[in-house]
């Protein structure tokens, strides 16, 4: 199974990476193909609404003079898409937001393409503000019929300068839980694949 974790920060090596990461470790150390990408700081633009999308149907956003669709296509090739944030105003940063849109829209276009995927958020913040961000990548995920596993806290981690998160066990627990259950989950949705093999489509 395939799992890919997005990061929304243009820091590297900063908090958000780093509970990234730790999400992905016990992904790995289940046979999971993971793969850690970083859209902060990138040229990437908001969704344009030109509804292009949904007369192509071929799983691409019209928008070709940003590396946007290098995104889109391993997010839809993935069982587990992990979304991670820092906290900017108490909202995602830009480049999540433009992801958020156009990954929804295009999802939206060619029939669902993100039904039945597994969503998680997660989100570094210096102090307030988290829970909001946690809110608008869940929202996306929630609204795609995607499934959105919790874990033993908000997936959330606290702090300000690189490497400050980790002096926070509990998120750092939390970020293994997450990753264990994820595992978990995409194990038991591949068991039961046969039986039901897609989850229903909303109707028109």
């Amino acid at each position: 199974m395939r799992a890919i974790a997005i990061n929304g920060s243009p820091r590297s090596g900063g908090n958000t990476e780093i509970m990234l990461k730790k999400v992905l470790q016990p992904l790995d150390e289940a046979g999971w193909h993971t793969e850690y990408l970083k859209i902060g700081s990138q040229p990437v633009r908001g969704c344009m609404a030109c509804f292009k999308c949904f007369e192509l149907k071929n799983m691409t956003c019209v928008g070709q003079k940003d590396g946007m669709n290098d995104y889109l296509e391993k997010i839809y090739a993935a069982d587990a898409v992990i979304l991670g944030s820092p906290t900017y105003f108490a909202d995602v940063s830009a480049e999540m937001k433009a992801l958020l849109d156009r990954c929804g829209m295009v999802s939206f276009a060619n029939d669902g393409a993100l039904r039945g995927k597994i969503g998680a958020a997660v989100v570094a913040s210096r102090r307030g503000g988290a829970t909001h961000v946690f809110d608008t990548i869940n929202h996306m995920f929630l609204m795609s019929s995607m499934i959105v596993p919790g874990s033993i806290y908000w997936n959330m981690g606290m702090g300000l300068e690189k490497a400050d998160v980790l002096n926070d066990d509990e998120a750092m627990r939390n970020m293994n839980h997450l990753g264990k259950t994820i595992a978990w989950l995409g194990k038991a949705i591949a068991s039961c694949t046969e039986q039901f093999p897609t989850p229903p489509v909303a109707a028109p």
